[in-house]
C-alpha cells in the first residue's frame, strides 16, 4: 500500500510586541501578500481572519541530507512569525512513521528556520515594535495524507482507516517509532473528526494527521496553526505576568521607611494595572483573531486542537494571574490611601496642637 501526501512543518516564533502589517507590506512590496484564511466547506462568510497575516514566499531550503523543502514566512500583527516548510512523501506506513518521527525531532530544520526569520526581521525592522531579545518558540507537524494507493475499496473511508491503522496513526501524531499501548490507540481513535466519510483529522499535541484533499487540508492547517499560536502567546503572557507579580511582591517586601515606601505605591500600582489591562486587551485580540461559531466543523477542529495542545490550561493560568494582579493593584491603592489618611490626620493633629500652644502662650 502506497501513501502519498506532504509534511507541513510549522515553526512559530514570538519575536516582538507587534508588527505593523501595513508598513510590512510597503517594505516587502510585491513579495509580500496579505492572505485570507479560506474555509472551503460551506462555512459562513463571517468565519474569517480579523487581521489576515502577510505571507512572504522564500527560496526552498536544502538540508544537509539533500532534502529540498518549500518555505514561506507568515507575519501576524501580534508579532508571531510562522516559518512553514513543506516536503512531499510517497511511501508505505513504515516509511511514513519513520519520516514523521524524524521531522518532529530534527534540530537542523528549526535552526535553519530560526536563522531565516532573523535575517528577514532585520529587513523589516521598521515595521516591528519592541522586538524581544529571546524568542519563545513552538513547533507543529501537519501530515497531509492525500491518497492511499493499493486499497481494495478504492479511497478508504475515515472509519476504515481508523479501524485498520489506528496504532500507526497514534504513533504518527506522537512521533513515536515504537508501538503504543492499546489504551492510547483507542483514545486517539476517539478524537478523530470527519466532515465527509472520506476525510479525517486526528490531532495530537505535537502533530496531526489530516486525511483530505490538499485545499481542504490547508484550511485545517490554518486552524491548527491558530491554536498553536494561541498556546505560544499564552505561554508568553504566563511568563510576563509571573515576572510582574514577583517584582511587585519583592517591592512590597523591601525594608525601609514604611511611610516613604508606601508613598511610591501609586506609581508602581499604576504601572502594574496598565500592563494588566494591556495583557487583557491582547488576549482578547488573540481570541477574536478568527471568528468561529459553535456549530461549524472548523470550530470543532479548533476546540479539539486547543484542548490537545493545552491552550485552555495556559489560558487559565494567565486569567488567574490577571485576577491576582487586579487584587494586588487594589491592595497597593488601599495601602497608599491609608498612608495618605494617616499623614492628613497627623497634620491636622499637629496644627491643632500648635493652636493650643499659641493659645496658652497668648494667655
Amino acid at each position: 500500500m502506497l501513501l502519498r501526501g506532504c509534511f507541513r512543518i510549522l515553526l512559530l516564533y514570538d519575536v516582538a510586541e507587534a508588527i505593523d502589517l501595513k508598513a510590512l507590506r510597503e517594505i516587502l512590496g510585491s513579495s509580500g501578500e496579505q492572505v485570507k484564511h479560506e474555509f472551503p466547506r460551506r462555512t459562513p462568510e463571517y468565519v474569517r481572519s480579523e487581521n489576515p497575516p502577510v505571507v512572504e514566499p522564500l527560496d526552498p531550503v536544502v538540508l544537509s541530507a539533500g532534502e529540498k523543502l518549500t518555505c514561506s514566512l507568515k507575519y501576524y500583527a501580534y508579532a508571531v512569525v510562522v516559518a512553514q516548510l513543506e516536503v512531499a512523501f510517497e511511501c508505505d506506513w513504515a516509511g511514513l512513521l519513520s519520516q514523521a518521527s524524524r521531522w518532529i525531532d530534527m534540530p537542523e530544520v528549526e535552526s535553519r528556520a530560526r536563522e531565516l526569520v532573523r535575517q528577514h526581521l532585520q529587513r523589516i525592522a521598521l515595521a516591528i515594535a519592541r522586538p524581544n531579545e529571546q524568542w519563545l518558540q513552538e513547533g507543529y507537524l501537519v501530515i497531509n495524507l492525500q491518497e492511499i494507493r493499493g486499497a481494495e475499496s478504492g479511497r478508504p473511508t475515515a472509519a476504515e482507516i481508523l479501524a485498520a491503522y489506528g496504532p500507526e496513526i497514534a504513533q504518527l501524531i506522537r512521533g513515536e517509532a515504537a508501538p503504543l499501548a492499546p489504551r492510547l490507540t483507542e483514545e486517539t481513535a476517539q478524537h478523530g473528526l470527519s466532515y465527509y466519510p472520506s476525510d479525517l483529522v486526528v490531532v495530537g499535541s505535537s502533530a496531526a494527521l489530516v486525511y483530505d484533499r490538499p485545499e481542504d487540508a490547508l484550511a485545517t492547517s490554518h486552524v491548527l496553526e491558530y491554536a498553536k499560536m494561541q498556546l505560544l502567546e499564552f505561554r508568553y503572557y504566563d511568563q510576563l505576568t509571573t515576572r510582574l507579580l514577583s517584582e511587585a511582591y519583592d517591592s512590597l517586601e523591601q525594608k525601609g521607611n514604611v511611610l516613604l515606601s508606601r508613598w511610591s505605591l501609586p506609581r508602581r500600582a499604576q504601572r502594574l494595572n496598565a500592563i494588566r489591562l494591556d495583557v487583557m486587551e491582547l488576549t482578547e485580540r488573540i481570541d477574536n483573531a478568527i471568528k468561529f461559531v459553535s456549530d461549524i466543523y472548523y470550530a470543532h477542529v479548533y476546540r479539539l486542537a486547543a484542548t490537545r495542545m493545552g491552550v485552555p490550561d495556559y489560558r487559565g493560568l494567565v486569567d488567574e494571574k490577571l485576577r491576582t494582579m487586579g487584587r494586588l493593584y487594589e491592595f497597593m491603592v488601599d495601602q497608599f490611601n491609608e498612608s495618605r489618611s494617616f499623614v492628613l490626620e497627623l497634620g491636622i493633629a499637629i496644627l491643632a496642637l500648635l493652636d493650643v500652644i499659641l493659645l496658652l502662650r497668648g494667655h
